[in-house]
């Protein structure tokens, strides 16, 4: 697609996601947001509910700098929810705002699979804001995704980025293959 693509966002999911970025620019950890941040790019729909979700490049071990730098600027840390979550390669937070709270997963991408998905991210741009600068998971990688979750919604979400021109299907099958589901290619 031509030009910079745009997440649209409601102003308190828009400060979350610019927070978001900046801690993780801070960081210096590659990263690349998924679910709705990555859909509203793709599909133009709104962000305004749920959570935020996204894929950092991290070592179990930088977990804890991530956490302690967010409960530093400004999120609502949990030690014993990431005590818990420990197994799941998860940090969980909560982007403190006046208007409310916005829960925030970040998932710790630990495998070829997460790795090559934030190499791939696109840059995006979150509109009606500063202009903030970030990444989004590619058309196929957020369809590989989306065609994963067993509701409607996910699965039509997959359906229509398939259908994107900007989308690589001979990419979307080739990841499908390489992790086991052949059932899900499509034709190109």
């Amino acid at each position: 697609m031509p030009g910079v693509q745009s997440v649209h966002a409601s102003p308190r999911y828009g400060r979350a996601v610019a927070a978001v970025a900046d801690l993780l620019t801070r960081l210096k950890l590659d990263f690349a947001f998924v679910g709705n941040v990555a859909r509203s790019a793709w599909l133009g729909s709104g962000v305004e509910g749920g959570s935020l979700d996204l894929i950092a490049l991290m070592t179990p071990e930088q977990k804890n700098n991530v956490a302690m730098m967010a409960g530093n600027r400004g999120f609502r840390v949990d030690r014993d929810e990431i005590a818990r979550s420990e197994e799941l390669d998860l940090v969980p937070l909560n982007f403190a705002d006046p208007e409310g709270e916005v829960r925030v997963h970040v998932l710790v991408g630990s495998n070829a699979l997460y790795g090559r998905m934030v190499k791939a991210a696109v840059a995006v741009i979150l509109s009606g804001g500063d202009d903030t600068t970030f990444r989004v998971a590619a058309a196929e990688d957020l369809a590989l995704l989306l065609s994963l979750g067993e509701d409607d919604h996910s699965r039509h979400g997959a359906e229509m980025l398939i259908r994107l021109p900007g989308c690589d299907r001979a990419a979307y099958n080739g990841r499908l293959v390489s992790i086991g589901l052949r059932q899900l290619v499509v034709n190109e």
